[in-house]
This record gives C-alpha cells, structure tokens and sequence, in this order.
C-alpha cells in the first residue's frame, strides 16, 4: 500500500474540525447595531411549517374583477416560481376557480423574529415584472414589457408543443422592431428577476404573432403550459390583494426543535462511543468522517454561503438526513471490519489496510448508488410545480422532495467524508510510529 503523508490526517482532521464548527455556529460581524453573515450556521436554515410554523394568506383580484380559470392559474404559476425562487418548497398553493380566490402557505424565514404575517406575504402579492430583454443578461436592453402581450398558451403544431404569443397593437410594433434588430439572436423573458425562456430569433416578426419552440429541449404539453402561464401572468390587468392572512402554528410544537437538537446530540455522543470500542482507531477516524459528512449536509440546507439560499427544511428532510448518517456509519463499519478480518490472518498492517479499504468499496459504492437513483427520482418526480402536485397536493410533493433531496446530499457528503476523507486519514494515522500497534485496528495482541 502506497503510504500517505503523516500530517495529511492533522490536515483533514482540522479543515473538517473547522467545517463542523462553521456550518453548525456560522461565522458572522458586527457593523454598527447590523449583523453581518459571513458564513450561515443552523440558525439560518428555513425551518418547514412542521417544524417552526408559518403563514397562511389568501390572494383576491383587486376591484372585484372576475377573473377567468386561465388568469387565476396565472396568478398561482407565478406564487409557485416566487416561493420556488426562494428555496421554499415546504408550500401550500390552492387556487379556487368558482371564488377567485388563492390559498397559500408557506413557513417564516430563517431570521423572522416578530412573526409579522403581513410582512411575510407582502412580497408575494406585488405585481408580477414581466420583460423582454435583448441578449440573456439582466443588464440587457428592454425590449417589451408584459403589458405588450395579449396572450400566450400552448399549442401543438408539427408533431412538437410550442407557446404562441399574440401581442397588442403596441406590442406588435415593438416586438417587430426587436426581432428585425435580432436575427440569430436571443430575446430572453424575464419575471422579476428570474430568466424563464431564452428563445432564438430566427426570422423579423411583423405580424404581431409569434412562436417559441426549443428543438435542444423540446417542450412536453406541462412546461409548455407552464411557460405560457407566466409570460400571462405578467401580462394580468390587475393586481392581487390579500383577503385574509394569519398565523399557522408548527404541528410538532413550541420545543419540538430544541428536543430534536439534544436527541440528535446524545446520539452522536452514542455513535462516538460505539465506534470507538468496536473498532478503536478506525472508530475514531470513522467518527471524524462523520462530524465532516454531517457539516456537508447542514451546508447544503443552511445555505452555507451567502450567495445561496436557505433550503426548506422539513421533518421529512430531516428524515433523509438520519438515513443518509446512517448509511454512512454503516460504509465505515463495513471498511472496519474488513480490515479486522485481514488483521486475523496475520498480515502486515499496510497490507491489510489496502485489502480491508479495497475489499469494502465495491459493498459501499452499490448501495449508495442505488439510494442515488431513488433519491434523484424524488427529487425530480416530487419537486415543486410537477405534474404530481396535481394528484397528491403540493404539500405532499413538497414534503417528499424535501426527503429526496436531503438524502441525495447526505449520500453525496458520505462519498466525500465517509470514504475519501475516512480512508484518506486512516492510511495517513497509521504512519505514525506509536499508532502502529495492530490491536488498534482490531488485530490480535503482539507476541
């Protein structure tokens, strides 16, 4: 076995010491009477209406306009990519037809302290932005507004689904003017400040109707609907108002979390003490990988760093978490007892940690491959605004991605800290003069 260098362990040892204690205490400044974040710890994370509680709100046209089926699932496409803009998949969206009504529900922000429902649902109900830009850069020159179409819907024409845009008599003038400016060009659609379709122009449209098809990715009948409901939701002749707002109280209680946390912490006290006196050093190492493998999946829902948003975190997500630390202990577990066996055979200590390590991989690499698969399926079968969300509610949808998705991390984080890392450290430690006594790795007593 190649040997790795001895302070390589002292290296992985002390940068995953410091991601352990970053993702879980943050890192953050003062400036004047502001808090700056630096790096989000657990506090940051957005926890789910089980957990924390949150808001329920309900959305009516304003001026008593009667709003038809098409402009209400407008409306609704349009909270559903704010709420998903925002990392917020633990949501509850139900529009009712007959009323002119919308229903939401969604939980607080990650730094909510005064609990102001009217705050919370404030950014949701303003007016959809909906423009055309030149080029795919937010920076890019405005070309039309939503006011400027008349309408969009999906169609089907020759053997392909596609989006037809009808625009107003300003519209049309305008829309003529940008595509004659921008053959072989794209026009990219902006809501708010998210790009939703980037189409190509091939040819000046004068005619004040037009088509966007995508021949790389070609549209199916629900993203084509889904596409033509945005660009008409910017294109609303009014605004949302709210009707009713409240309060949702958390399903599991006021110190459900804070429970959670010492569970969660007696348990790795547990896990450290398991370890370490069934397979000592490995144990010990095992553990380290563990702490490593725990601070990838707190990053991934914290959003560890400022440029990325906080995940929704629900006790389903949780779930997927435990499951995938689990996995985890058990590909160390694996690993360390392959390399007992090799240790009662009477062979070096190099040699049976290389055939311990190599024997195990193949065991860990087919489990977790197929928890990937499962978990990638969740994720894309039950993520927000699927076609499942029309037969199960989009609450059980958003649970379920929530699962999927803390899962896939957590499996990923196992390959990084509870294979790489585990065995990168193992192989470094047993280098050291002093750690080299076999009945630290399990083997029988020297003679």
């Amino acid at each position: 076995m190649k040997r790795i260098g001895k302070p390589v362990f002292f290296i992985v040892f002390a940068v995953i010491l410091l991601l352990t204690y970053t993702s879980v205490f943050g890192v953050y400044s003062e400036n004047g009477d502001l808090t700056v974040t630096h790096i989000k710890g657990i506090n940051d994370i957005r926890w789910g209406i089980d957990i924390k509680g949150g808001v329920e709100a309900v959305f009516a046209p304003t001026d008593g306009i009667d709003a038809t089926e098409e402009q209400m699932q407008s409306v609704k496409s349009i909270i559903d990519l704010r709420l998903v803009n925002q990392n917020v998949t633990d949501y509850e969206l139900y529009p009712d037809y007959t009323n002119d009504r919308i229903t939401v529900r969604f939980p607080w922000k990650s730094d909510e302290e005064n609990y102001d429902p009217g705050e919370a649902i404030k950014e949701l109900a303003s007016t959809a932005q909906l423009v055309f830009r030149e080029g795919t850069s937010q920076d890019g020159t405005e070309l039309l507004t939503g006011k400027d179409v008349k309408s969009a819907s999906a169609k089907y024409k020759a053997a392909q689904y596609v989006i037809s845009l009808e625009f107003t008599g300003d519209g049309k003038q305008k829309f003529a003017t940008a595509t004659t400016n921008n053959v072989g060009k794209q026009i990219s659609i902006w809501m708010d400040d998210t790009m939703i379709s980037a189409p190509t122009v091939n040819e000046a449209i004068t005619d004040g109707s037009a088509i966007i098809s995508s021949d790389a990715n070609p549209f199916t009948a629900e993203s084509a609907t889904d596409l033509a409901n945005k660009i008409n939701a910017g294109a609303l002749p009014f605004s949302l108002k709210i009707e009713s707002y409240g309060t949702i109280s958390p399903s599991l209680g006021t110190y459900a979390l804070e429970a959670m946390g010492y569970a969660a912490l007696a348990a790795l006290c547990f896990i450290f003490l398991f370890m370490c006196i069934m397979y000592r050093l490995p144990g010990f190492v095992a553990f380290i990988a563990l702490l490593g493998q725990l601070s990838l999946s707190i990053m991934a829902v914290s959003g560890y760093f400022t440029v990325f948003p906080s995940f929704t975190m629900t006790i389903p997500g949780i779930a997927g978490m435990i499951l995938s630390i689990g996995m985890g202990v058990d590909a160390n577990i694996i690993t360390a007892e392959r390399i007992k066996d090799e240790l009662w055979t009477g062979k070096t200590l190099d040699g049976c940690i290389h055939n311990g390590t190599r024997g195990s991989l193949s065991a860990i690499i087919d489990g977790n491959i197929t928890i990937i698969i499962v978990a990638v399926i969740l994720i894309l079968v039950f993520g927000p605004a699927n076609i499942f969300s029309a037969l199960f509610g989009v609450s059980t949808t958003g649970l379920i991605y929530a699962f999927g998705y803390t899962l896939l991390v957590g499996v990923i984080s196992n390959f990084i800290m509870g294979v790489w890392a585990s065995r990168t450290m193992l192989r470094s430690v047993s280098g050291l003069k002093f750690l080299r006594n076999k009945r630290l790795y399990g083997g029988k007593k020297k003679s």
